[in-house]
């Protein structure tokens, strides 16, 4: 071997020593535990595919599934919504800075505080109920369970998950944008393009590479949502804000059936395969 590629190894291999023991052997693992009965004291015992079809036959697991679904439309919200603060902050106005930092302090915010920040702000006497019955849009004696109603539950929790994932996207599209060339906009502007012709002729193709990368990453995390439910309902309620991988870490860690908390893993590990195919398949041919 040569001694530069002996260098290279050797630079490598803290990396991948700690990425062998912390992501491929977990998931090698993990796929063999799927096919197991394990309850983290007696040795896996092998059962082939009845994991599965409990899982499978779990009508919480299909509520689970549905809500991490419905979570996606998280999706298009905080890309829409991080690519206009974008271009808002890529402005030279005062204060800009103050204003960049202050969007970014949620996605450096540990999601515990996080979280018992707005179940503070949700409750039925918190911020939220109080400002609503302070402007009269609700009876002195009325309020909105924000965790606590059925059909509000799983939307307020995805709500907490846009406002603390927005500073990040819009950090990215920032990037994509300063990448853009000053000189094709000013070209633009003297033949005479507006401001709208120069952001879906320019600002939009240019930043294709960002969208693909950003609608795939928050695609992932929101079908893998799990710390906001954990911290702010655990499920509840009537496991209206049940989540796939909360269906998995519930499973194992509360059920101590490590077997099928895996196989939820794995069928998760599928879904989210499948959704990074559709993304690259609808995006990747129109930026080609």
């Amino acid at each position: 071997m040569k001694t530069s590629s002996r260098n290279a190894w050797l630079f490598l291999s803290p990396a991948l020593l700690l990425m062998g023991s912390f992501t491929f052997w977990p998931l090698l693992f993990g796929s063999y535990v799927a096919f197991t009965r394990y309850d983290l004291i007696s040795p896996p015992q092998w059962i082939g595919l009845d994991n599965f079809r409990y899982i499978l036959d779990d009508p919480v697991f299909w509520q689970a599934m549905a809500n991490s679904l419905r979570y996606l439309l998280v999706v298009p919200a905080i890309q829409l919504s991080g690519i206009a603060l974008a271009l808002l902050v890529n402005q030279a106005l005062p204060g800009i800075r103050l204003f960049r930092a202050a969007l970014y302090l949620p996605v450096i915010t540990t999601v515990s505080v996080v979280g018992i920040m707005w179940n503070w702000m949700y409750a039925d006497y918190g911020v939220l109920n109080s400002a609503l019955r302070w402007m009269g849009w609700l009876p002195p004696e009325q309020d909105i369970g924000f965790l606590s109603d059925e059909d509000l539950a799983l939307y307020s929790v995805m709500f907490v998950t846009y406002w603390r994932g927005l500073g990040y996207y819009m950090v990215l599209y920032l990037a994509g944008l300063q990448a853009i060339p000053a000189e094709m906009q000013e070209a633009a502007r003297l033949d005479g393009a507006n401001r709208w012709q120069r952001f879906w002729r320019i600002t939009v193709p240019m930043l294709k590479p960002t969208i693909l990368f950003c609608s795939l990453i928050s695609t992932l995390d929101a079908i893998k949502a799990f710390e906001e439910v954990l911290v702010m309902t655990r499920g509840a309620p009537m496991n209206a804000t049940y989540t796939a991988l909360y269906y998995a870490f519930h499973q194992g860690f509360n059920q101590l059936d490590f077997g099928r908390g895996s196989a939820a893993g794995l069928i998760l590990t599928l879904v989210c395969l499948l959704l990074a195919w559709l993304n690259f398949r609808l995006m990747r041919a129109d930026h080609r």
